[in-house]
């Protein structure tokens, strides 16, 4: 188990985006943070960040933000892009204003593009955003798809062979699995993320992607009580179904 991190109380609260340093240090000589109950008067006081910390302390009657380490899982609505940086809607104008200030930055676990829909990761720890996407992980990504013309009934033992090409590329995709839904439905689990990979498997094959959405990653799967633009903090049993 790795060591909880130590930080003045000034600059948790900086990074978690509740103001500069200065503006840090009013609230906390104002009164306004609490820890345990018992007000802290002094911004150079260590605190151990511990997950339980968000239960523990009150920032301006409020709880705490949840501390450095957070995880959520959204469910992306279409039209917004998974950018800190594009012009247009973005996912991260989704979360609290607040969050959006946050250092380290909350930064998405892979991308939908602005066309898909679905369960999308999120964190501010770098280890963990690594750990899922690394290829050594294998985490698996399960999409339904729906397409515009009736599948021809080949491309699941295409899609699985680890031998289909992409146009423009060299080397073929690892095996992918194929559940037909209905002629013009289909669910799709890859294990790799090439650049709009289910839609370019599909033109490969003739057909065309019409809608597509993504519900799972991993043994994570979207809660049906998640609607798009919504979010949820992500437990210790959540991360973990995301790895096995």
């Amino acid at each position: 188990m790795s060591k909880a991190p130590v930080l003045r109380l000034d600059r948790l609260l900086s990074n978690l985006g509740y103001g500069s340093r200065r503006e840090v240090q009013q609230l906390i000589w104002a009164g306004l943070v609490t820890l345990d109950g018992e007000p802290i008067d002094d911004s150079d006081q260590k605190i151990i960040v511990q997950p339980d910390l968000a239960t523990r302390m009150i920032v301006d009657d409020e709880p705490l933000d949840p501390p450095p380490g957070m995880a959520l899982m959204m469910n992306k609505p279409l039209g917004v892009t998974c950018s800190h940086k594009e012009l247009g809607p973005l996912v991260y104008a989704l979360l609290p204003e607040r969050w959006r200030r946050r250092e380290p930055a909350i930064s998405t676990v892979g991308r939908l593009d602005k066309d898909t829909s679905g369960l999308l990761l999120m964190t501010d720890d770098g280890a963990l955003l690594h750990k899922i996407i690394a290829p050594r992980s294998n985490v698996s990504k399960r999409y339904d798809v729906t397409l515009d013309r009736p599948l021809r009934g080949d491309e699941a033992k295409l899609f699985a062979s680890g031998a289909m090409m992409l146009e423009g590329e060299d080397k073929p995709l690892l095996p992918a699995q194929m559940e037909i839904a209905s002629e013009k439905r289909a669910y799709v689990t890859i294990s790799e993320g090439r650049y709009h990979q289910v839609r370019r498997m599909f033109a490969a094959v003739g057909n065309h992607v019409v809608a597509l959405h993504r519900d799972r990653v991993g043994g994570l799967a979207l809660p049906a009580d998640l609607k798009a633009g919504e979010y949820r903090l992500l437990t210790a049993a959540d991360l973990e179904q995301v790895l096995a």
